[in-house]
């Protein structure tokens, strides 16, 4: 069996551009800019610093974390989106959920930061996983989930 690198480069762009949208101020942006307590002139540092690197590193990050989880899609035989879905919130929770808790234990970070960070990885874990489980390679191929 093939992985198949569209859908891997198609949920990575989808984990990436949740990331923008759940830190936006759209959504959780505000919050977590009040719970790091970023000064106004923090903030001003780093719009102006730019954040390219950065951005570009979380989507080599992105694209990691879709090829794993595409594998994981693959030996569980998930071939619909709630299979899928099931596989991404088994693997939030037992990786994504009991590593990051070590930054309140250790760190001393504050919960709502956990939560809000967590948050991010549930929802992309479960339209990602949904997402590999059903991608169709070809019409020919239409009983094919993405990894064949």
């Amino acid at each position: 069996m093939k992985i198949n690198y569209a859908a891997v480069v198609a949920s990575a762009l989808l984990y990436w551009v949740l990331g923008g949208l759940w830190y936006s101020p759209l959504l959780f942006g505000g919050k977590f800019i009040e719970i790091m307590r970023w000064t106004p002139e923090q903030l001003a540092r780093i719009q102006a610093e730019g954040a390219g690197l950065q951005l570009a590193l979380a989507f080599v990050g992105s694209l990691v974390a879709a090829y794993v989880l595409a594998h994981i899609v693959r030996y569980t035989s998930a071939e619909n989106a709630v299979d899928g879905a099931k596989t991404g919130l088994w693997l939030w929770l037992g990786f994504v959920v009991t590593t990051n808790l070590n930054t309140v234990f250790f760190e001393f970070r504050p919960v709502g930061l956990y939560l809000i960070n967590i948050g991010y990885h549930l929802f992309a874990f479960l339209t990602m996983g949904a997402l590999l489980a059903v991608w169709r390679r070809k019409k020919s191929e239409a009983k094919a989930p993405a990894y064949v």
